[in-house]
């Protein structure tokens, strides 16, 4: 009886994951209500319904879920996260698990997908075509730090991924990431996963990869003052450092540094690029691409300078992302749509 309802929970939790892969979703969510469990499907940023499971069944599968992303299952008190593979459709996928307790005392989860070793040329990305170029002059540099932000599920670590690949097949370069977790495997660089339990923080990971002779690093986030000091001697020491954090734009990002305890000289010194990039649909498909606001060169020169200075800095309206929406939205591109 007990393999019966193991085989039961096998097959409705890959029969989950088919559905979500054929409707294009890049998260899946089951969230706990009073009496079921709430499945919803996200794509393109928004939330579909996709059914519902009874409270037994709903548990049953998140237990699954925490089994193949090797998380302990027994513990239901407090967030844990992970990942796992699995060949579905012919096609190796990677997802990654977190879990969170309600306060229905039952567990909600989210599953983000990831088609393994996909990378894309950063021109197929890029809404315009000069951003593509912009982004591949920016890491042709041989140091310095590049940071992305952004809201979650804009694209950043994809666009980093294409950035990585770029740096290794066309110029050559020995690329090593440190992620939280591996979002999707890369052939074309050395991945490692922090894993706090065996002791591979950020912070520490990073000391690591540093005696690997990396020309490039990719860090998945920068999260701490540690990792923050971290990248930027990296980032002046011969190496070019790529990285998310967390800021509101990219002008708020050069005071996200300084929360982090990275001076306005280090900031100066180290950071060639501060990038904002957020996703719109296109007008010929389904799909969409990443526009992107980059302060850069005299722009970055400009708001450090206005910082050290404690003035307010304003990147000029026609590089920022709320521009490039409103200009798109006015239909005027479709006449120089390869500006």
């Amino acid at each position: 009886m007990c393999l019966d309802v193991e085989s039961v929970v096998e097959t409705k939790s890959n029969q989950l994951l088919l559905k979500a892969l054929h409707f294009g979703a890049s998260d899946i969510y089951i969230e706990p209500a009073p009496n079921q469990y709430i499945i919803h499907f996200r794509k393109y940023g928004k939330l579909f319904p996709a059914g519902h499971y009874p409270i037994h069944l709903g548990e049953r599968i998140i237990s699954y879920f925490k089994f193949k992303s090797s998380l302990d299952i027994s513990e239901k008190r407090k967030p844990q996260s992970g990942s796992f593979e699995e060949s579905l459709s012919d096609h190796l996928y990677a997802f990654r698990v977190s879990t969170l307790p309600s306060v229905y005392k039952r567990e909600s989860l989210v599953i983000r997908l990831f088609l393994q070793n996909a990378s894309y040329p950063i021109s197929s990305l890029c809404y315009f075509r000069h951003s593509a170029e912009n982004l591949l002059r920016l890491v042709s540099n041989h140091q310095g730090l590049i940071l992305f932000c952004g809201a979650t599920g804009t694209g950043k670590t994809t666009t980093l991924y294409s950035l990585a690949k770029y740096c290794s097949e066309t110029l050559g370069r020995h690329v090593i990431s440190l992620e939280d977790p591996v979002e999707n495997s890369q052939s074309h660089m050395l991945q490692i996963q922090v894993n706090e339990r065996a002791g591979i923080t950020y912070a520490s990971g990073l000391k690591a990869i540093l005696r690997h002779s990396p020309d490039v690093i990719l860090i998945g986030e920068i999260r701490d003052e540690e990792t923050a000091q971290i990248a930027v001697r990296a980032s002046l020491s011969g190496h070019l450092v790529l990285s998310t954090i967390h800021a509101k734009d990219t002008v708020n990002c050069i005071y996200r540094l300084r929360d982090l305890n990275v001076s306005l000289e280090e900031i100066r010194q180290a950071v060639i690029a501060i990038i904002a990039q957020c996703l719109i649909p296109t007008q010929d498909s389904d799909g969409r691409k990443a526009i992107y606001e980059i302060l850069a060169g005299d722009f970055l020169n400009e708001a450090i300078k206005a910082a050290m200075e404690g003035k307010e800095y304003r990147l000029p309206v026609e590089q920022t992302l709320e521009y490039q929406i409103t200009w798109i939205d006015s239909g005027e591109h479709h006449a120089t749509s390869n500006r």
